[in-house]
């Protein structure tokens, strides 16, 4: 029996943060409008309307060329790609064909344990197009989204398995969320992709015949949808079949893919030069004058975080996922580093990771809040640390605390205050709570005598239940261990 390997190649399509379409002035947030309100003959394909280009979406889509390793020429143009269908009012789309923005880059995973580069063929730019409602019978069209600057980025066909290509869209994400040019959000169609996959016997270099898998609206669907897709074509290629080049499309509710249509190629779309458009001259100075500006990248950041913090390559990796959550970490560290100067000690950039990454996060699901709107500030959280830290509340009044600061946004030590939760760290008032303790637990008090030491743990939480979670549980540990072990004291 022949095995089969696979070979994957990514076609991602992101809508570019811009405020206006690609090609007029018309507003390309379109997301709560009415049907056919952000329209103009531009972008509604009047005859005799020139376009003119967004120098914007140009920036943002060589940020991101370069933010992918891609070389930028210095000359690029713009296409038209004939097709005709209902939701192309011109019945063409503007494009790139041959001399896009960019090629030759690469994008770095880890999957599996192991670390690659999925090259990235080229970023160019194009238009988008309307958005059709399929009802019944009959279909609806909004030209709302038509115009509205889309980049797309297309990978090389270097992954070989559906987890290396969600690991390829994650991260893809996380970068265009970084650089600020794309909201990273599938389901609401901002950032769309397809595959391409082919099979081929392990171990050899031909390339199979490649099919295109559409409608994958999350990280998830384009694994399950791969895996079908690999599980479909070995079943065709085992029992001597032959695999058609056609456009398969993802049936999330059945968990399969289904024919669409046969798969065109690039001569059936007659790609010319638009000439409605000039040409591109990209200066060196303009390109690195955009480098420059370009943030830190998550790996970038992710390596620091581990060289400056100390924090382990899983930790960095999580908190870096997402810009808004680096920056908010890396606030509340700095300000941690600032309790030194209050006599209160350092707050460990380990103690706020696993903060952020627990409690924070835990409520940011529960809630379905952003982090970019969280009412509790790095320097309320540093405090509620602190408060921990000093042995003023305990860790499971802290969580309670925070629990409300996330809700009210008030501060932690006006919430201990006012609730009367400090930590009872007076030793002759739980020596008393302890002797009560002893006195009312007489058998397991005789178990731990007997030589049953985790029975103590018991004894400590009778003391912390007496005081309603109040006292000072390693206090308590050693007051228990003093009146029940005198001798050794």
């Amino acid at each position: 029996m022949v095995d089969y390997e696979a070979v994957i190649g990514m076609e991602v399509h992101a809508q570019l943060l811009t405020q206006s379409k690609m090609f007029c002035r018309c507003s390309a947030d379109y997301a709560a409008a009415e049907p056919n309100t952000h329209v103009c003959p531009v972008c509604l394909g009047m005859p005799g309307v020139l376009p003119v280009i967004n120098q914007k979406a140009v920036e943002y889509t060589i940020m991101t060329a370069l933010a992918l390793n891609c070389q930028i020429p210095e000359f690029s143009k713009f296409d038209r790609k004939n097709y005709f269908y209902p939701d192309l009012p011109k019945g063409y789309q503007i494009s790139q064909y041959d001399l896009p923005l960019s090629r030759d880059g690469w994008l770095g995973i880890e999957a599996g344990g192991e670390i690659g580069r999925i090259g990235i063929e080229r970023v160019h730019l194009e238009e988008d197009t309307a958005k059709l409602f399929h009802l019944g019978g009959h279909s609806l069209v909004d030209f709302n989204r038509s115009g509205v600057p889309l980049m797309e980025i297309v990978s090389r066909p270097d992954i070989r398995t559906p987890e290396e290509a969600r690991q390829y869209l994650t991260k893809l994400r996380t970068i265009l969320r970084y650089l600020g040019v794309n909201s990273g959000n599938m389901e609401e169609g901002a950032m769309r992709c397809e595959a391409n996959i082919s099979l081929r016997p392990k171990g050899t270099d031909e390339l199979g015949t490649k099919v295109e898998v559409k409608n994958l609206n999350s990280f998830h669907s384009v694994k399950q949808a791969l895996e079908y897709e690999i599980e479909r074509q070995t079943r065709v290629l085992e029992a001597g079949g032959r695999i058609e080049q056609v456009t398969m499309g993802w049936d999330e509710a059945r968990g399969v893919t289904v024919v669409q249509r046969s798969k065109e190629y690039a001569h059936d779309y007659r790609y010319f030069p638009e000439p409605d458009l000039p040409p591109l001259v990209l200066s060196q100075e303009w390109v690195e004058g955009i480098r420059a500006r370009l943030p830190e990248l998550p790996d970038t950041r992710r390596d620091r975080f581990v060289e400056q913090y100390g924090l382990s390559h899983y930790d960095a990796s999580v908190v870096t996922a997402e810009r808004a959550v680096a920056d908010y970490f890396e606030s509340c560290v700095k300000k941690g580093q600032g309790t030194r100067d209050k006599g209160q000690g350092e707050i460990s950039a380990k103690a706020i990771s696993n903060w952020v990454t627990g409690e924070l996060f835990r409520l940011l699901k529960d809630t379905g809040t952003d982090i970019e709107v969280v009412k509790v500030q790095p320097e309320h959280l540093v405090e509620l640390l602190a408060l921990v830290e000093m042995g003023t509340i305990s860790i499971s009044v802290a969580k309670d605390v925070f629990a409300e600061m996330f809700e009210t946004g008030h501060p932690a030590a006006q919430i201990v205050e006012e609730r009367g939760l400090a930590q009872v760290s007076d030793v002759e008032e739980l020596s008393r709570i302890v002797e009560q303790v002893i006195a009312e637990n007489p058998g397991p008090v005789a178990e731990y005598l007997g030589g049953k030491e985790p029975v103590l743990r018991f004894l400590v939480g009778q003391a912390m239940k007496a005081t309603r979670g109040q006292a000072n549980p390693h206090l308590v540990n050693e007051l228990l261990k003093k009146k029940l072990n005198p001798s050794e004291v």
